[in-house]
C-alpha cells in the first residue's frame, strides 16, 4: 500500500510500505476514506536536516472503514465507518476512565515504533475497542470531512474552550487562526459565548472565523494586540482566553489580554515557548488550564451534533488533494496558502 513518509525538513514522500496485518487480538485494520494534514505535522516538516532516527510514517487524523478485527475486538466490526482520535488508547486504564485518554497507560501515537500513521491507504489500529468510534454513516457520506475534524482539531478547540471555562454569555478571545483556533471559535459559540474576539491578520481566516461566530477580529500582534483587545473591553481584558498556537508571543498575548481573575485555556503545542509570563499571571490571578486534548472523550457528544446538523467544522478544509499530492499539501500549509488540507487515498 501507499503511505506518507517524512524524511526530514520540507521532505515528505508517498511511498510503498507493507500492508497492515493484525498483530494483537485487540487490533483492527482500517481502510482510510479521508485523512488530513495537521498544523502539528508542520513542526517536524519545518525542522531542518534529515529526520532524527531516519524516515518515518506521519499523520494522526483519519476516518475509515473497518476491514478486519482481532479475536478480542467487540466494539467495531468489518464494514463500520469509524473515526480515529489522534492517539490510540485502551479505554479501560485509570487515566482513560478519568477521561484523559491521551495519557493512556497502554496507548500511544500514530507513527510510533511498529505503528502505522494516518496519511496512508490503510492503518493497523491497536486497542481498537478503546480507540475507534463508530459513525453511523455510509463510506461516501458527505459529512466525512466534518467527522474527520473530530479526530483532532474540533475536539482540541472544544478542549480549549472547556479549559477556559466558556459557557452561556461568556466573553472570549481566541489566539490563533489556524484550524484549531477557528474550531475554538466554533466551540465557544456552541457553548453559548456571547462575544468572541479572534486574533487574526489573515483575511480568509478572519472571514471564516466570523462565519464560525467571531464577533470581533483583531489584526495587531504583540503589545499592539493587547492594547487593541483592552480597548475593545473598556480596559478590562477578556475573562476566557483560548491559546491555540504554542509560541512565546502567543502566550504573552494570551496572558496579556486576560482579565484579572480570568482563565487561559491552552492547547497550542508549546514547541516555541521558553517561559510563561508568570509575574503577570501571579499579579492578576490569571489561571491556566489545558494541554493535549483528550478528544476521544468528546467524540460521541460532538459527533451527535455533526450528524444532527448542529455542528459543521468542515470549512476548515479549504484544500482537498489526492493522497499522491500529499507533498503539495504540506507545502501549501507551510506557506499559509491553506488552512488545513484534506487527503483522499
Amino acid at each position: 500500500m501507499r503511505a506518507t513518509v517524512i524524511h526530514g525538513g520540507l521532505d515528505v514522500r508517498l511511498e510503498e510500505v507493507p500492508d497492515p496485518v493484525l498483530v494483537e487480538p485487540t487490533d483492527a485494520v482500517v481502510r482510510v476514506l479521508v485523512a488530513c494534514i495537521c498544523g502539528s505535522d508542520l513542526w517536524p516538516y519545518r525542522r531542518p536536516g534529515p529526520r532524527e532516527g531516519g524516515p518515518g510514517r506521519i499523520g494522526h487524523e483519519f476516518v475509515g472503514v473497518v476491514e478486519e478485527v482481532g479475536a478480542e475486538v467487540r466494539a467495531v466490526k468489518p464494514g463500520d465507518v469509524v473515526v480515529a482520535p489522534f492517539v490510540w488508547s485502551d479505554g479501560t486504564c485509570a487515566h482513560c476512565r478519568a477521561g484523559v485518554y491521551t495519557s493512556c497507560l497502554h496507548g500511544g501515537d500514530w507513527g510510533g515504533p511498529g505503528v502505522d500513521a494516518g496519511q496512508g491507504e490503510k492503518v493497523r489500529v491497536p486497542q481498537a475497542d478503546g480507540t475507534l468510534v463508530v459513525a453511523p454513516v455510509a463510506p461516501d457520506d458527505a459529512r466525512l470531512p466534518a467527522l474527520l475534524t473530530l479526530s483532532d482539531v474540533m475536539g482540541t478547540g472544544h478542549h480549549a474552550a472547556l479549559a477556559a471555562g466558556v459557557g452561556p454569555g461568556s466573553h472570549v478571545a481566541v489566539v490563533g487562526d489556524g484550524a484549531v483556533g477557528l474550531c475554538a471559535v466554533l466551540a465557544a459559540r456552541r457553548l453559548g459565548a456571547e462575544r468572541i474576539v479572534l486574533m487574526s491578520r489573515h483575511e480568509q481566516r478572519a472571514a471564516l472565523g466570523r462565519a464560525f461566530g467571531a464577533t470581533d477580529v483583531v489584526a495587531e500582534r504583540g503589545e499592539e494586540a493587547v492594547a487593541a483587545v483592552r480597548e475593545l473591553t473598556d480596559g478590562l481584558g477578556v475573562p476566557h482566553v483560548l491559546e491555540c498556537v504554542g509560541t512565546q508571543l502567543s502566550w504573552e498575548t494570551a496572558v496579556g489580554i486576560a482579565r484579572p481573575g480570568g482563565t487561559v485555556g491552552y492547547v497550542g503545542v508549546p514547541v516555541e515557548v521558553t517561559a510563561l509570563p508568570h509575574w503577570r499571571m501571579f499579579e492578576h490571578n490569571v489561571a491556566v488550564r489545558g494541554g493535549v486534548a483528550p478528544v476521544r472523550a468528546y467524540l460521541p457528544e460532538l459527533m451527535a451534533d455533526v450528524l444532527d446538523g448542529r455542528l459543521d467544522p468542515s470549512p476548515v478544509f479549504d484544500l482537498e488533494l489526492p493522497l499522491d499530492r500529499v507533498a503539495d499539501g504540506y507545502a501549501a500549509m507551510h506557506e499559509r496558502r491553506a488552512i488545513k488540507v484534506l487527503l483522499r487515498p
